[in-house]
């Protein structure tokens, strides 16, 4: 059971030393209970070249005191990704599951907003979607970005 556990722990910790780090750049207060819009830059580290900035709803103690449910923020997100720089496409995942770029906690178990990229080979393009991801009861909530590998003149 201990090499089980083990090696989960191994493999969660290579699954997340791979999520690209997040830098905040904006935060919109929204009201006067402290509740924040929080505006992060995140660089896809296996595609040069390629920024997303993700904006997501962050609640503020008073709104914690107020309705309760302590240790969560609603699943609301929204993702814009650009070419920032030189397009270089490292060794990404080409099936149609793409794989994590970025990964934050929404909850203290059971809530995460994930961004995954996924390689639209057909439309030489980059897709980019932050959703939540849940234990259960996952949320249809997401957003959805594209970056085109075209080349210019050509």
């Amino acid at each position: 059971m201990n090499k089980i556990f083990a090696r989960a722990a191994a493999l969660s910790v290579c699954l997340f030393a791979t999520a690209a780090p997040a830098e905040q750049v904006g935060n919109v207060d929204v009201d006067w209970l402290g509740n924040d819009i929080i505006v992060e830059a995140v660089a896809d580290p296996k595609v040069k070249g390629v920024t997303c900035h993700l904006a997501y709803f962050e609640r503020g103690l008073i709104d914690r005191l107020q309705k309760g449910n302590w240790f969560e923020d609603p699943s609301n997100s929204s993702i814009s990704c650009r070419q920032t720089g030189p397009i270089e496409v490292g060794d990404i995942e080409m099936d149609d599951e793409g794989e994590n770029v970025f990964s934050e906690r929404r909850s203290i178990i059971f809530k995460t907003l994930r961004v995954k990229r996924i390689f639209d080979k057909e439309n030489n393009t980059l897709i980019y979607i932050s959703h939540s991801q849940q234990v259960q009861d996952g949320s249809a909530k997401m957003s959805m970005s594209t970056v085109p590998l075209y080349q210019p003149g050509q």
